[in-house]
């Protein structure tokens, strides 16, 4: 009989990286996080928040391992003690910049709106977005490993999550509020029987095929 290999624990975010880089001197730390790369419509909506290491709210983690609930709760806690910023990136400049080029444009235009300048950056993922307002760092799983990068998964979360609802009020039938964008059946089924909508993707292998011409 095989033995049993035990289940990978997903790492807890801490403020490690973020003390240690105040530590050696650096004022001001920004965490940086996207929601919304794989959808077929809907934008890309990115964040960054500058937590204050004396009021970091208490249950940060990657937004994708919360409850909507909670994030909800989280996002107002880190709105009311935090420096947070938040860029939006349209169907139409996703598919004039491909998926991720429009993703590094947006993290860098929230950086550079947050009130109070970074000396330096967390960035979820492998990529340094170019024109950054201050050094920066690529942290893979960042958003499971950084409080900062948790806090701004949670507040690019919640922002696209309330966008999508007001876009299923104002484009039914597509059911953008259940599925926020992503390619469920329900959510394909509705492409096939109604057509893609302003707000979907059209370079999307899903939404591309809806419109190539049939011969």
């Amino acid at each position: 009989m095989r033995p049993t290999r035990p289940a990978k624990l997903r790492p807890t975010a801490s403020f490690e990286r973020e003390a240690a880089l105040i530590a050696r001197g650096v004022a001001c730390v920004a965490g940086v996080d996207e929601a919304g790369r794989g959808p077929l419509a809907g934008p890309v909506v990115t964040a960054a928040v500058i937590l204050d290491p004396a009021a970091i709210p208490e249950g940060l983690a990657d937004s994708k391992a919360l409850s909507a609930a909670r994030r909800e709760n989280l996002f107002a806690a880190i709105v009311a003690r935090a420096h947070v910023a938040v860029a939006t990136v349209s169907p139409a400049r996703i598919e004039a910049l491909n998926i991720r080029g429009a993703t590094l444009w947006a993290m860098a235009r929230a950086v550079r709106a947050l009130p109070e300048r970074p000396s330096f950056a967390l960035i979820d993922g492998r990529d340094i977005p170019p024109g950054l307002p201050c050094p920066a760092e690529a942290v893979i799983d960042g958003d499971a490993l950084s409080l900062s990068i948790a806090a701004a998964s949670i507040v690019a979360k919640v922002t696209r999550d309330r966008m999508m609802r007001r876009l299923g009020a104002a484009c039914p039938g597509y059911g953008f509020e259940k599925h926020m964008g992503y390619g469920t059946a329900a959510h394909l089924e509705a492409l096939r029987r109604l057509g893609p909508s302003p707000h979907h993707r059209r370079g999307f292998a899903p939404v591309a095929a809806l419109l190539a011409p049939r011969g």
